[in-house]
């Protein structure tokens, strides 16, 4: 079985999630709409996991709004408050998840205008770009906590101070951070902010949008009136479950978590840079899982699957691009060279990781590296 180096794409289910899940998936199968006993319990269940979602970002229970990822989460802000809005300009940073990029240039096609933050050479925002940005007219803002190739923090509760001076609508992609790091809602100084179970030891198909309550959003998808009105549809109960269960895991462990997986990224970030890697963003503060590195003259895509034939799992890039062979649209913004931005992998620890699979895989690079950089060599 392959070594998992690859936990910012998706996570195993831990046991104690799973545990908490296999109720729902087999005898208390109630619909939670139902008033019925069956329903009642199903009801109960869903609310207990709202409860434990809310309590890991330090916010009320109606506060969150569960939809089916990080994905719906992010187009239900984009489009739910464009809806509501006269078109003006929505600010994203330009490291934005596809999934805020997307949604944004579909509003361009309705009156908004795009406009897109710069970052420095470590991956960061650029707050006095922030601040003449929103000297435009700005109806929304979406800026991610933490970028999901890079692992860099951004400074969201800054661009938040921004946005509220402007009378923007404040938004933060928290996908790559939630159950990592501390994460808290009201301190951030934002209107929504995206949460997604599959990052944190839950099950995939299960997310949120955590919404301030004055937030004027208009639901996607119609129906019921399900999640207060903004999101119809059957609850997965399973799923929501299983997200409340992580999220209570994650504030419970985050700490240990956190440590075991720098310790780790330290080992492996050393062993790279002797290997003679880049190592990107490695100079901001980062989450701690993550490292994002490339070597000169070596295509991040052969790099991984050559290692994925030593037993090593990782990604070249973000899991939703790595089927591209275009340059990481990330590192091009940090002002990274295109040709060692082909080169980027990304290489992300999770709980059952060890230092001896790091050795081993740093065994593995200098071998796969020396043999794929030969064959360059003789191929100019």
């Amino acid at each position: 079985m392959s070594t998992y180096f690859d936990h910012d794409a998706t996570t195993p289910i831990d046991d104690h999630v799973l545990q908490a899940m296999m109720p729902y998936l087999r005898d208390q199968y109630g619909n939670a709409s139902s008033r019925h006993d069956s329903g009642t319990r199903a009801r109960r269940a869903v609310n207990m996991a709202r409860e434990q979602v809310a309590a890991l970002v330090s916010v009320q229970p109606a506060q969150v709004v569960f939809v089916s990822g990080g994905t719906e989460a992010n187009n239900m802000f984009v489009k739910g408050i464009a809806a509501y809005l006269k078109p003006s300009q929505i600010a994203i940073s330009a490291i934005e998840h596809p999934c805020v990029m997307k949604p944004a240039a579909s509003l361009a096609r309705t009156g908004w205008k795009v406009r897109k933050l710069n970052v420095d050479a470590n991956g960061t925002v650029n707050l006095e770009d922030v601040e003449h940005a929103v000297s435009a007219p700005t109806g929304m803002v979406s800026v991610m906590l933490a970028n999901n190739e890079t692992g860099v923090l951004q400074p969201v509760a800054q661009v938040a101070e921004y946005a509220r001076t402007a009378r923007a609508w404040m938004h933060t992609d928290a996908v790559q951070c939630a159950g990592k790091v501390p994460v808290d809602f009201e301190a951030l100084g934002v209107h929504a902010m995206t949460l997604s179970a599959h990052k944190m030891y839950g099950p995939k198909g299960a997310g949120a949008l955590v919404v301030h309550k004055r937030l004027p959003i208009k639901p996607l998808i119609d129906g019921g009136g399900h999640e207060g009105g903004l999101r119809s549809g059957t609850e997965n109960v399973p799923a929501i479950v299983g997200f409340g269960a992580a999220c209570e895991l994650a504030g419970s462990r985050m700490a240990t978590l956190s440590d075991h997986t720098a310790a780790l990224r330290a080992a492996v970030e050393r062993g790279l840079a002797e290997c003679g890697a880049t190592i990107f963003g490695s100079r901001a503060p980062r989450i701690p899982n993550t490292t994002y590195f490339a070597f000169k003259n070596i295509d991040g895509e052969s790099l991984v699957i050559e290692l994925n034939k030593c037993g090593f799992a990782m990604a070249s890039g973000a899991a939703c691009s790595s089927t591209s062979t275009e340059p990481s649209a990330t590192l091009l913004a940090m002002g990274v060279d295109p040709d060692l931005a082909r080169g980027a992998v990304r290489l992300s620890f999770g709980a059952d990781n060890t230092l001896q699979q790091v050795e081993e895989f740093l065994i593995a690079v200098a071998n796969v590296v020396g043999r794929l950089s030969r064959l360059a060599a003789v191929a100019v």
